[in-house]
C-alpha cells in the first residue's frame, strides 16, 4: 500500500467576509462580521432577520454569462472557489492526466434554492409549469458534477451531504485517495447557498441569535445562518516539490463518528472520541496541537459539550491553547463549514496568526477556555485541529501541521 503525504497547495474561498484567499484572511484576523440584513428574500414573517450572506460575488468573474442561469448559486459558488484554487494551485494542465484530478464537494442543502423555486411554480401554477431544466439542478450531486463539467475533470467526482462536517469528510476521503496513489490531485471542500429552507429550519429549532453568533459566551443566544464556499487542492507532497508549488500545509489524518445519540444535539463522549483518535491517526499527541479551530456555533448545547470534550481530551492544558469559532464571523455556511475553517487553519500555520472569536462579552465557567476573544494573535502553530458536529451525529476531526 502506498503511503504518501499529502499537503494543501492551492485555496478558493466565496464568503460573507470577502471572495478570494486575501480577502477571506484579512477580513478573519481584522475580526471583520459578514452578518447582515437578510436581502434574497422577504423576513418579515421571521423572528430574525440576519444571517450571512455573500453580498459581492459575482458569478460572471469565474462562469460563462450564457450558463450561469442554468447553475443554482451553491454550484456557482462551489465552481468559482475551485476554480480560484486551481489557479492559485498553478497546476500546468498541458502536464497533468485529467482523469487524475477528483472533485469532492460536501453540502448540506445542495443548490436549494431550486428546489423552491420549483415549489413555488407548482403551488402559484401547477406541476406542467416547472422547466424540465429546473428538475436537473437540485439534486444533491451536482455541486461536485457541476465543478467537474466546468473545468473539465475527468476523476472521481463525489457529493458528500453530512451537512456540518462535510467539508471535512470531503478533505478525509481525498487525503485517503491521494495517500494511496488513486488520485493525483483533489479539489475538496464544501458549498452551500443561502436558503429559505435553511433559515426556516434553523428558526422552527429555535437556534438562531436575533442580532450576533457568540461563541462560548455566557450570553449566547444561537447560530447564525450564512452562505459561502471553501475549495483546497491536494496532491502529493512529492507532487507539491516536484513542480516547486506553494505549500499551506500538510493534512496529518482525520477521525468521522456517529455518535448515535440525537439528530440535533451532540455528545460529548462522541466528541472525545473522534478528537482522541484524529490524533492518534495523525501520530501525534495532544500536547502538539498549537490551535485549535472549534465547531463553535454559538448554541448553548453545542459550544458546551465541545468545550467539555477539549477539557476531557487535553487536561490541564486545555486553557493553554488557542481554540478559536470563525462562525462568529461568518455565521454557520453548513457544508462549506469546516472546508472553510480547515483553510483558516492552513493560513494560521502559513501566517503564524490565529483568527478570533469576537462578539465575545461574558465568561461562561463552562466554556472557560481560551477563545481568543475578539482579536487576532500572533502564535506559532505547527499542528492545528479542525473540529466540525453535524446533526444526525456526523461528527469529524481533521489534523492539520507544518511542512
Amino acid at each position: 500500500m502506498k503511503n504518501k503525504r499529502v499537503v494543501v497547495t492551492g485555496i478558493g474561498v466565496v464568503s460573507s467576509v470577502g471572495v478570494g484567499k486575501d480577502a477571506y484572511w484579512g477580513s478573519l484576523i481584522s475580526g471583520k462580521s459578514g452578518i447582515s440584513e437578510i436581502e434574497s428574500f422577504d423576513t418579515s414573517r421571521y423572528d430574525n432577520h440576519r444571517g450571512g450572506e455573500v453580498k459581492d460575488f459575482n458569478p460572471s468573474d469565474f462562469i460563462q454569462k450564457e450558463k450561469i442561469q442554468r447553475l443554482g448559486r451553491g454550484s456557482q459558488f462551489a465552481i468559482a472557489a475551485s476554480r480560484m484554487a486551481l489557479e492559485d494551485s498553478r497546476i500546468n494542465f498541458s502536464n497533468v492526466d485529467k482523469n487524475m484530478i477528483g472533485v469532492i464537494i460536501g453540502t448540506t442543502m445542495a443548490d436549494a434554492q431550486r428546489i423552491e423555486e420549483m415549489d413555488k411554480i407548482w403551488v402559484e401554477l401547477s406541476e406542467k409549469d416547472i422547466d424540465s431544466k429546473l428538475i436537473s439542478q437540485y439534486p444533491g450531486n451536482v455541486l461536485a458534477s457541476n465543478v467537474g463539467f466546468a473545468l473539465n475533470l475527468r476523476g472521481p467526482n463525489i457529493s458528500i451531504p453530512t451537512a456540518c462536517s462535510a467539508g471535512n469528510y470531503s478533505i478525509g476521503y481525498s487525503y485517503d485517495l491521494i495517500k494511496r496513489g488513486r488520485v493525483d490531485y483533489m479539489l475538496v471542500g464544501g458549498s452551500d447557498p443561502f436558503s429559505r429552507i435553511a433559515f426556516t429550519g434553523f428558526n422552527r429549532l429555535f437556534a438562531v441569535a436575533p442580532e450576533k453568533c457568540q461563541p462560548f459566551d455566557k450570553n449566547r443566544k444561537g447560530m447564525m445562518v450564512g452562505e459561502g464556499a471553501g475549495v483546497l487542492l491536494l496532491e502529493s507532497l512529492d507532487s507539491a516539490l516536484d513542480r516547486r508549488a506553494n505549500i499551506y500545509a500538510e493534512i496529518l489524518g482525520y477521525a468521522l463518528s456517529c455518535d448515535a445519540h440525537h439528530m440535533t444535539a451532540p455528545s460529548t463522549s462522541s466528541v472525545v472520541s473522534v478528537i482522541k483518535r484524529a490524533v492518534k491517526n495523525a501520530n501525534i499527541e495532544p500536547k502538539d496541537v498549537d490551535y485549535i479551530s472549534a465547531h463553535g456555533t454559538g448554541t448553548p448545547a453545542n459550544d458546551k459539550a465541545e468545550c467539555g470534550a477539549v477539557k476531557e481530551v487535553f487536561g490541564e492544558m486545555y486553557k493553554k491553547i488557542p481554540i478559536s469559532s470563525i462562525k462568529s464571523m461568518l455565521g454557520h455556511t453548513m457544508g462549506a463549514a469546516s472546508a472553510l475553517e480547515t483553510i483558516a487553519c492552513c493560513f494560521a500555520i502559513k501566517h503564524g496568526i490565529v483568527p478570533p472569536t469576537i462578539n465575545y462579552e461574558t465568561l461562561d465557567p463552562e466554556c472557560d477556555i481560551d477563545c481568543v476573544p475578539n482579536q487576532a494573535r500572533k502564535k506559532n502553530v505547527g499542528i492545528a485541529l479542525n473540529n466540525s458536529l453535524a446533526f444526525g451525529g456526523n461528527d469529524a476531526c481533521l489534523v492539520v501541521g507544518k511542512i
